[in-house]
């Protein structure tokens, strides 16, 4: 098992503030991958989304799943930009809020390079709030 910060991430993936929203990454030995995000609550797409109860929206906790599986393939993406292609199945069971800490489960499902299919979940507090599937390309 492999554990990356913040920091490390910056030099695998090529997102930056404000879109760079995993906050650490494991990649483990079976060739899984957990992820996590503490929202804040200062983040940029809370602001309109929605005033006085804010909400993070499910598109970005797709793109939040999908940077935490691309850690995976820290060595396939140096100098290449990871793009979603299709996002399928994909289901939102409850509502992520200022406050929660959101844990990422991701696991590789098949690939053909450039192309990587994922199947992946996130969880509150032990509770599943998303899974779905997606693929992406490194480009």
């Amino acid at each position: 098992m492999t554990t990356f910060d913040r920091e490390q991430i910056k030099n695998i993936l090529p997102h930056r503030e404000p879109m760079l929203l995993v906050d650490d990454a494991e990649v483990r030995d079976d060739g899984s991958c957990v992820g996590h995000y503490s929202v804040r609550g200062d983040e940029f797409f809370l602001s309109g989304h929605f005033p006085g109860n804010p909400i993070v929206p499910g598109v970005i906790l797709c793109e939040m799943c999908a940077q935490s599986a691309a850690v995976m393939f820290m060595e396939q993406i140096q100098g290449k930009t990871p793009v979603y292609t299709g996002i399928n199945n994909v289901k939102f069971r409850s509502s992520v809020r200022p406050g929660d800490r959101i844990e990422f489960h991701c696991a590789l499902t098949r690939s053909k390079p450039p192309f990587y299919f994922m199947s992946g979940e996130a969880s509150v507090d032990g509770k599943r709030v998303m899974s779905g599937d997606f693929s992406f390309a490194l480009v």
